[in-house]
């Protein structure tokens, strides 16, 4: 392949993965509105697209931005089918998701091990070591889903139990939570 062919092939991947990228970000009613009208910024040491398998690879300190969401990781893969997102997989130590809801709302974070995004089901699923927090509430567990739709969360699996998984959850009193920050 001629060094032309290569950048052009560079350009189209690129782009294809901001547009994959895009749909990630544009999370319908629980991310601001304004949101999915900014642009994606995305920073990796490398960047790779497999056009046959239909991937884009993001590898090394991966930051991915868009309006109020912040997504972090050592590791971004993005799965598409006929040129939409299937899903998304960011992975680190840990990987971590950030995003303002809706004005005057607390921040929503989250964290995994590995974190898959399902665009079309509006499913975030952040698995091993996961945590959720947001204000002065936190999930911890193995396993937890959350659809950023209907901003609803479910922690742990039956199959966790029988491991001895069991979820972890911290509520703190209005009043508690002032006094301890």
């Amino acid at each position: 392949m001629c060094f032309t062919n290569w950048s052009v092939w560079r350009k189209r991947a690129l782009r294809r993965c901001a547009v994959c990228l895009l749909a990630l970000f544009s999370l319908p009613t629980a991310a601001l509105e304004s949101d999915s009208q900014q642009p994606i910024v995305i920073d990796s040491n490398s960047a790779s697209y497999d056009e046959k398998q239909e991937t884009s690879t993001y590898i090394g300190n991966v930051n991915a931005v868009q309006g109020s969401i912040r997504i972090n990781a050592d590791k971004l893969v993005v799965y598409m089918k006929d040129g939409n997102i299937v899903k998304l997989v960011a992975t680190g130590k840990p990987s971590t998701f950030k995003q303002l809801p809706a004005v005057g709302k607390d921040e929503i974070f989250g964290e995994g091990l590995v974190n898959e995004f399902y665009p079309e089901k509006n499913l975030l699923i952040f698995t091993k070591n996961a945590s959720v927090w947001q204000g002065d509430a936190k999930q911890s567990s193995e396993y937890i889903e959350y659809d950023t739709k209907n901003s609803l969360l479910k922690a742990g699996e039956a199959a966790s139990a029988a491991d001895g998984n069991r979820v972890h959850s911290v509520i703190k009193p209005k009043n508690q939570a002032k006094q301890t920050d």
